[in-house]
């Protein structure tokens, strides 16, 4: 059935495990001999089924990264276990196997929920590529749901997302401090999520029942900064017109985060030092002390260090801010995160907007990695609204991408995120991107892709595999058999 010979070798090697497990349900022989043979090799875990109901009966009795599905068995039709299966095991990937290749069969499986469509005879490396993918985007779904559970878990504050290092070594931190009465800087970007990290840090504190209050002092003018921290009493100034409790007050036994400190006038910095150092003040106006117990948790896009040399900020107040820093990653050092964040952006504007869930392209998802984010993440979030409000279809595609970010404006904006690039790396880049959205266009028919460009599909086929190009994204393609 297949187009290169193979020999068994036995199915417990050490590497079976790691590679993946494999279910066949096909009622031919030959057929699950001449697979279980090829997939082996490459160390994967394979067992077979002859029929339907034996196939389920595997997939009740041990977990399967991916099934290997006739369309035509003895006892019953090939769709009607692939819905089975759906229902049992909705994560499980499932490749339909015919040697009935028609347009309709492979529209119905994709809609049933197959991950991709083979027809016999197949070639071995298209199979064996096509298996790698689905399994590679089984376990990196699986990874996502479980790194989601950890967070949710552990932070009880879905919206903090990332397993790069710097985030992991945050998220230890946050553990550790959060149970203290300690006040907490976080210093970082704007765009940054300072405050995800302030509310996760008083969601895991004994304070967590008490109220949250968020307040940016660098939107204030002094006197009104003052008189929303502080409170006042009637008559303390022209407007007051009934006395007022300040956000101190609102916050008692609870947290006060106070984004932008570094922009605070030298005298309001004053009030905030003795409140944190006598746990008092007095409402503006007022002439009696009122006692409160308020955590505090400050963030600054502005190195307060140089501003204290210059004068700028007060360096006692500096010290009673700084008991324990954080130090946020802005996003270009953390990009093994983007897919994660766009993952759950997508997720909530489609959920925002009551519209059905998109994915995004290889190609656009290839921009976003490239890109800078100079907004860091709260950028990337505007950037994926946009993308799901704006796209008509199933699939972001770059063209719903701001032009900073795909480089249509300047042809050396490829050199983007990468300055250090040479001239190989950047042609490699836009070669890379040409032919993704080249793919995207033709619906991932590669044969139709090699027409538009003219070209041998042999060369195409070679360039999608040195650029690393993924078909994760494919339709139904046209088989070069």
């Amino acid at each position: 059935m297949s187009d290169v010979a193979v020999s068994r070798r036995p199915t417990n090697t050490p590497d079976a495990a790691s590679a993946g497990t494999i279910l066949i349900i096909d009622d031919e022989f030959e057929i699950r001999e001449s697979l279980q043979t090829l997939l082996e090799l490459e160390g994967y875990s394979v067992e077979v089924a002859g029929d339907g109901e034996d196939g389920l009966s595997h997939i009740a009795s041990r977990p399967f990264d991916l099934v290997l599905l006739d369309f035509a068995l003895p006892d019953r039709n090939g769709l009607e276990i692939l819905r089975d299966i759906r229902e049992r095991a909705p994560e499980l990937a499932v490749i339909m196997i015919t040697a009935y290749g028609t347009v309709e069969n492979a529209v119905n499986a994709m809609q049933g929920g197959a991950v991709n469509f083979v027809q016999k005879p197949w070639q071995n490396e298209k199979l064996l590529a096509d298996v790698s993918a689905a399994i590679g985007r089984r376990r990196a779904e699986e990874e996502n749901i479980q790194l989601r559970r950890i967070l949710n878990k552990r932070y009880r504050f879905e919206n903090i997302i990332g397993k790069s290092e710097p985030m992991q070594k945050i998220y230890d931190l946050v553990q550790q401090v959060a149970p203290s009465r300690s006040t907490i800087l976080l210093n970082g970007e704007s765009g940054t999520g300072k405050e995800l990290i302030a509310k996760a840090i008083h969601m895991n504190s004994p304070r967590r029942d008490r109220p949250f209050i968020p307040v940016n002092t660098g939107s204030m003018p002094a006197d009104l900064l003052e008189s929303t921290l502080f409170g006042h009493v009637k008559g303390a100034f022209t407007s007051a017109v009934a006395s007022k409790k300040g956000l101190f007050e609102v916050a008692d036994k609870g947290t006060l985060f106070l984004d932008e400190i570094g922009t605070m006038s030298m005298e309001t910095q004053a009030k905030i030092l003795r409140v944190l150092q006598d746990r008092k003040f007095m409402h503006l106006g007022g002439i009696h002390e009122v006692q409160v117990d308020v955590r505090i948790v400050a963030a600054t896009n502005v190195e307060l260090r140089q501003a204290v040399k210059e004068g700028k900020f007060r360096e006692d107040l500096y010290y009673r801010l700084n008991v324990i820093s954080i130090d946020l990653p802005p996003l270009r050092t953390r990009k093994e995160d983007i897919p994660l964040l766009v993952e759950h952006f997508v997720k909530k504007f489609c959920e925002e907007n009551e519209k059905d869930m998109v994915d995004v392209s290889s190609a656009a998802l290839h921009a976003l990695m490239d890109y800078n984010f100079p907004g860091n993440v709260r950028e990337l979030e505007n950037v994926i609204e946009r993308a799901v409000v704006l796209t008509s279809g199933p699939v972001v595609t770059p063209d719903l991408l701001p032009d900073n970010i795909v480089g249509r404006n300047s042809a050396l904006s490829m050199i983007g995120s990468r300055p250090d690039a040479s001239l190989f790396d950047i042609m490699e880049d836009a070669e890379r991107r040409i032919i993704g959205e080249m793919l995207e266009k033709c619906a991932w028919n590669q044969t139709e892709a090699a027409k538009r460009f003219r070209i041998p599909l042999s060369t195409l086929n070679q360039k999608i595999k040195r650029l690393g190009i993924e078909l994760e994204k494919r339709t139904i393609r046209e088989n070069p058999s």
